[in-house]
């Protein structure tokens, strides 16, 4: 997800898409701790869309 895409939406959506990604997160690290991950990159990559996306909200936080 790129941050453009991102900076287009409006702090509620971002709150969600937030809470998405932070729950697919979690299975991916139960997934791992078990054995079960068959692509490891999707951690980093879900873990860069979640700061992605915090950065993005404290931008428009700090735009107020």
């Amino acid at each position: 997800m790129k941050a453009s895409e991102l900076r287009a939406k409006d702090v509620p959506a971002l709150e969600a898409e937030l809470k998405d990604l932070l729950k697919a997160h979690f299975g991916l690290r139960m997934q791992h701790a078990t054995q079960q991950l068959s692509n490891p990159a999707q951690l980093s990559r879900v873990r860069r869309d979640i700061a992605r996306v915090k950065t993005v909200l404290h931008e428009k936080a700090s735009k107020q």
